[in-house]
């Protein structure tokens, strides 16, 4: 290491021979940012994986436009729509085909004893083919049937023999607020934080599992553009139809984007991480000050020798400059990889879509790197401020 070093830095790598001689020191300090690196990690990892499960629903989508009310930030929260919104939009030019989209949430006890979360959809089957992916519009046909549904094939906590059965044989039963159902097939999308599952049923059903929701007042209505229309015109036509204090439109990647922007930037949720991330960046400096502000105290009379004959403050900052970078690249490979084994445990545990990106291991290496450099500059202030005669 020491001969790779010298080549590198075209010098004695003064910073490394320094660290490496106080054996216990080094170790523990490359724990120490390894931990911040492992957290850091951890915290973008859950802030990756709830803007990961918040797409996962919208992916689905097949809609040009999703009309919404006015505070609708996301799928499920804001004002109702009116279902009149639905003819309205008909009437407009190049407007191909619209439909009411219903969203609820049921707990059902599955036989573990365990409480699941569903998201449950209610959609008219007829417009499943025009407005929703493949594996999803295959059930139309079959949830024309009143009390039948389809279930996500990814629902977390569900055993596995469960699923398995769903659309084997006759349909397998399901209690929904009371309301059984039958489940005739899956489909996948995949849990979230805010629930387990997703279900898909006809706007029948629905309203027999939420009697108390108004058929009248839909949580959103997709739109569909007819092909060869120019979308930009269309949605200009379609705005033009409504009060923009009344109603929203969107394109689906806009809705999307609003969602993203609220569960991991405004929600408690998504600030919880993201401070866990600071807190993270803050260990690691304190520990890089500490190690390196300990270094330049020990080794301050041979500084300022070096300083007397006539070595420059910028040489005295590349040592210390030096052991940062050393620092944060070796606690930087430990605590990555510990942080990619957390991902695949949580991961399994809980199918959210916890995965170690490429970007991000970048980010956070060039972050270390940069935070560690911070931390030697402030350690080598005392070096640059002070004469040779007094660091004797």
């Amino acid at each position: 290491m020491t001969w790779i070093l010298e080549r590198l830095l075209g010098r004695l790598p003064l910073g490394w021979l320094q660290l490496i001689n106080r054996k216990g020191r080094f170790f523990s300090a490359t724990l120490g940012v390894g931990f911040a690196v492992t957290l850091v990690l951890f915290q973008l990892g859950f802030i990756g994986a709830l803007s990961g499960s918040v797409q996962l629903p919208y992916q689905a989508i097949r809609a040009d436009f999703i009309l919404s009310g006015p505070d609708a930030r996301t799928l499920t929260d804001g004002t109702a729509t009116p279902r009149q919104r639905v003819y309205e939009a008909l009437s407009v030019n190049g407007i191909d085909s619209a439909s009411p989209f219903y969203i609820g949430t049921a707990v059902y006890k599955i036989p573990n004893g365990r409480d699941a979360s569903f998201r449950i959809f209610g959609v008219e089957p007829e417009t499943l083919a025009t407005f929703w992916r493949e594996d999803i519009a295959q059930f139309a046909p079959i949830l024309e049937v009143a009390r039948t549904a389809t279930i996500d094939g990814l629902t977390r906590g569900v055993p596995p023999d469960f699923l398995n059965g769903v659309g084997t044989g006759a349909p397998q039963p399901l209690n929904l607020n009371g309301i059984p159902v039958g489940l005739v097939g899956t489909f996948e999308i995949g849990p979230g934080f805010d629930s387990d599952g997703y279900i898909f049923v006809s706007t029948r059903t629905f309203f027999q599992i939420f009697p108390e929701q108004d058929p009248g007042a839909p949580a959103h209505v997709f739109v569909k553009v007819a092909p060869g229309q120019d979308l930009l015109s269309v949605r200009q036509d379609l705005e033009a139809q409504y009060d923009p204090t009344e109603t929203l439109t969107r394109s689906i990647e806009e809705a999307l984007a609003d969602e993203v922007m609220v569960q991991t930037v405004e929600a408690p949720i998504g600030i919880i991480f993201g401070f866990g991330a600071v807190m993270g960046v803050f260990v690691g400096l304190v520990i890089v000050y500490q190690v390196l502000s300990t270094e330049v105290s020990d080794h301050i009379r041979e500084y300022a020798t070096l300083k007397a004959v006539g070595y420059r403050n910028r040489f005295f900052s590349s040592i210390v400059l030096e052991q940062a970078a050393i620092l944060g690249i070796c606690g930087f490979v430990p605590g990555a990889l510990l942080a990619t084994v957390l991902y695949g445990m949580i991961s399994g545990a809980t199918g959210l879509p916890m995965v170690m990106e490429q970007a991000r291991l970048t980010n956070v290496l060039i972050g270390t790197l940069v935070a560690c450099a911070f931390s030697g500059l402030l350690a080598a202030r005392r070096l640059r401020a002070a004469e040779p005669a007094e660091l004797y």
